[in-house]
């Protein structure tokens, strides 16, 4: 498998994680999340600025893999 292919997998994989956050966190399913994942919940939480801030992230990485290493689709 190639390192290009690599890169491509890890930063879907976390895109859709950042997006599964989000839609916890902004959609009301905190209380699910807590009372489901009570030791991740402690560690991570499911609030609207560190989710959001997760996402920003996630498409600058995903900005910088499509600019310099390769394109994304």
């Amino acid at each position: 498998m190639e390192l290009t292919t690599i890169w491509l997998i890890l930063f879907y994989v976390l895109l859709i994680d950042s997006i599964g956050a989000n839609i916890v966190s902004w959609f009301g399913f905190r209380k699910w999340y807590r009372a489901n994942f009570r030791l991740a919940s402690r560690y991570f939480p499911a609030t609207k600025g560190w989710t959001g801030f997760y996402l920003a992230f996630v498409l600058f990485v995903g900005y910088l893999l499509h600019s310099f290493v390769v394109p994304l689709f």
